[in-house]
This record gives C-alpha cells, structure tokens and sequence, in this order.
C-alpha cells in the first residue's frame, strides 16, 4: 500500500507559476509509473499527466500540454508537477496518484489506484 501526500498548492493570479509535490511512502517509489489528475467544482476528475517509473516518460493532457511539466525526483520518492502560465480553468483540486503496478499505463486513468488528499490550486484572473 502506497500513501500519497501533496502539497504546494495555493492562490495565483493569472500567469503565474506553481510547483506542487507528491511524496510517496509505503512501497517502492521508483517502481512505479506517477501521476497527476485534478477536480474542479462540478466538474469530473481530469487527467493531467503521467510520468513513467523513471521519469524518461511523460504525458500530457492537451489543455495543459507546454505549460505543466511533470519530473521525479526517486531518491527523495518525490513527484512534482511545474505549472506555468496559469489560467483561471486550472484551478481545481490536484491529487497525485501511484499507478496500480509497475507495468500501469502511465497515459490513462485506469491505470492509476492509490491516490493523494489532494491540494487546492485557485486561480484569480
């Protein structure tokens, strides 16, 4: 069992910049492929990015795609995710999640099962 703890979020005005952190505990960080998702008010969960085990992979959702970047740092069984350029529709709730074994297709959402708290990211414009 992995547990998932972000942070970083926070209020930020139209174009600027956020980094938000996911430490992992529980079971062998770099085994395993990362990911982030996000939640607005009334909105469904939306899949951010993902990040392969060791970090030579990434993917991303086209609405944040040039703008967020995804990096893990596995000695310190840390993920994070950059975000710039920031709009108001980004904000949300970011949760970070662990994907469900080591083979986990980092670019869905199915291939995600354990999940974070959460951390709220507010945009004013």
């Amino acid at each position: 069992q992995v547990q998932l703890v972000e942070s970083g979020g926070g209020l930020v005005q139209a174009g600027g910049s956020l980094r938000l952190s996911c430490a992992a505990s529980g079971r062998t960080f770099s085994s395993y492929p990362m990911g982030w998702f996000r939640q607005a008010p009334g909105k469904e969960r939306e899949f951010v990015g993902g990040i392969s085990w060791s970090g030579g992979n990434t993917v991303y959702a086209d609405s944040v795609k040039g703008r967020f970047t995804i990096s893990r740092d596995n000695a310190k069984n840390t993920m994070y995710l950059q975000m710039n350029s920031l709009k108001p529709e980004d904000a949300a709730v970011y949760y970070c999640a662990a994907g469900r074994g080591p083979y986990s297709d980092y670019a869905r959402s199915a291939g995600f099962g354990s999940w974070g708290q959460g951390t709220q990211v507010t945009v004013s414009s």
